[in-house]
């Protein structure tokens, strides 16, 4: 929750330069997320993960950011932009379109962070302060998705009026 709270803060302080006053309806949807969704199915994934694939070979860790990387980060990117469309009463249209826009943006953004992060983890950082490492990294991509999951999608026709 402090991670996705603390991302928009950021994001919306010193990333948005579009002149909007501060919306802390915006903040408490994303600490939601992070507090409702993500701190539970993050810590069932990694938990199942580490115990199905326990170690620090090379080999092991190479497979768990592949798994990290091709399955969960784009099930985690629906479940993101899924839950604010929800809590902002949009449309199941609405969510299409936010993923048509922004999954494949959300999913290569993640992999610039969580690669070599994750390979980091995996590979150094003993199972009981991999939370504290990944909390730490998530506040700083969680700007990057506060900024991406609140950015307008343009629907098709006013791209094609620019």
């Amino acid at each position: 929750m402090t991670g996705f709270t603390l991302g928009d803060v950021l994001a919306q302080n010193f990333v948005n330069d579009d002149g909007a006053p501060y919306d802390v309806m915006r903040t408490i949807r994303l600490g939601s997320f992070g507090f409702l969704v993500h701190g539970t199915t993050g810590h069932y994934f990694y938990g199942m993960l580490d115990s199905k694939m326990p170690g620090t070979k090379p080999a092991t860790v190479a497979a768990k950011v592949l798994i990290d990387q091709t399955l969960w980060n784009p099930i985690f990117g629906c479940m993101f932009f899924g839950y604010l469309n929800l809590v902002e009463g949009k449309s199941l249209q609405d969510y299409k379109k936010k993923l048509e826009a922004d999954l494949a943006t959300a999913v290569m953004g993640s992999w610039a962070v969580w690669v070599p992060a994750h390979t980091i983890n995996f590979a150094f950082v003993p199972p009981a302060q991999r939370l504290l490492y990944i909390n730490s990294i998530q506040i700083g991509y969680n700007v990057f998705l506060s900024f991406l999951g609140n950015k307008k999608v343009e629907d098709a026709e006013e791209v094609k009026e620019l």
